[in-house]
């Protein structure tokens, strides 16, 4: 059953969510979609999940897709986790007895990292896609230190380098709802994001299972495997998928990919369930 809807999220912004649930969820999945792009381009990734018993939990960033606030801008390198935790706590709110879990591809793995960083233990566990979590590439830090005000544009140039199938990059230029520009002031703010992670890395403590594309033009693979090393999660697995591009689940290997995905959380959710269970038992008694 699919539901669409706006929201307020913490400092009033309206933003535009959907509800992708199915009956007896096994667990509940946000996915946090990337920069510059929206929610809708995950229907392929919200099908598998539904198939196998996950409710799916979706929104577009302020300033992305159909939701409000200054165009592709963010004021402070945590409001962008702050968006995200309101939809946290929907899925939490409507699924108090199953895990949730947090995928996050690009931007939005930035975003999920952060988000372990800032709220360890909430969720049950992270799948992160292309995570933009240190910038070796410097896709952030060059536009950060141009001249201009925060509210400068830049034009978005990251379309011929999200994906191997050249029907996706179309796809993505020819899409709507994809911005086609981005503000110094996202890239500056996110920049203070990657500092502060990486100062703070001992307090990302969750499971997490790190992908990302052996042949990623966007993000740098250094970025995902320095995030593997420094942060402190006893639970922590990393693979990198040679050959491929930035957008792993678009990439001509994708159900590979998100096979590998669906096992990790299969057997988290699991191990969850199992575990309220057992409390339940022990409570009881």
């Amino acid at each position: 059953m699919a539901e669409e809807y706006t929201f307020e999220s913490f400092d009033g912004t309206e933003l535009y969510g959907k509800t992708d649930a199915v009956t007896m969820p096994r667990a509940a999945v946000v996915i946090v979609h990337g920069l510059c792009e929206h929610q809708g381009r995950y229907d392929y990734l919200t099908a598998r999940l539904n198939a196998q018993g996950y409710s799916v939990y979706r929104f577009d960033h302020r300033g992305h897709g159909r939701s409000g606030g200054q165009k592709v801008y963010y004021s402070s390198f945590d409001e962008i986790a702050k968006d995200t935790d309101v939809v946290v706590d929907r899925a939490i709110d409507e699924n108090p007895e199953i895990p949730v879990f947090i995928i996050g591809h690009s931007m939005g793995g930035y975003c999920s990292a952060l988000y372990g960083h800032m709220f360890p233990g909430k969720v049950d566990g992270y799948v992160l896609s292309g995570a933009w979590t240190r910038d070796n590439k410097g896709l952030g830090a060059g536009a950060a230190a141009a001249e201009g005000d925060d509210l400068d544009y830049t034009p978005n140039e990251l379309g011929d380098g999200v994906c191997s199938d050249p029907a996706v990059v179309q796809a993505y230029v020819d899409d709507p709802y994809v911005e086609k520009e981005i503000s110094l002031g996202l890239f500056r703010n996110l920049s203070k994001g990657h500092a502060w992670m990486k100062e703070n890395a001992g307090r990302f403590t969750d499971p997490v299972l790190i992908l990302h594309g052996g042949s990623d033009g966007l993000v740098d693979p250094k970025d995902s495997l320095q995030f593997f090393d420094e942060i402190a999660s006893d639970d922590k697995s990393l693979r990198i998928y040679a050959g491929l591009y930035h957008e792993i689940f678009n990439e001509f290997d994708k159900d590979a990919v998100i096979e590998d995905a669906l096992d990790w959380l299969g057997v988290h959710a699991d191990m969850e369930y199992e575990y309220v269970e057992e409390n339940e038992e022990i409570i009881e008694d």
